[in-house]
């Protein structure tokens, strides 16, 4: 399973989105800080779900965060969020 996978049915399952867009950046950094040439280091995730309804701007990103896991935050050396 490729690391969008991994992040997509995390963010699945915690937040059952009705928008979910997890992107791949990566490209558009090789050569530059946090390339760590596996083609996976800069994400950008577009969500869409309920749950964020009535949290702080802050706590949605720390919702993200913690329903990634260390395991996945620690594979990443960029992530963007867009919640919508």
């Amino acid at each position: 399973m490729g690391l969008d996978n991994e992040i997509r049915t995390a963010l699945e399952t915690a937040f059952d989105p009705t928008q979910l867009d997890v992107i791949n950046e990566s490209h558009k950094h090789a050569g530059h800080a946090g390339d760590d040439g596996s083609g996976e280091s800069h994400w950008r995730i577009v969500i869409s779900a309920p749950a964020f309804d009535d949290m702080s701007r802050l706590a949605r990103h720390r919702a993200i965060h913690s329903a990634l896991g260390p395991e996945i935050i620690g594979r990443l050396h960029a992530l963007a969020i867009d919640i919508k």
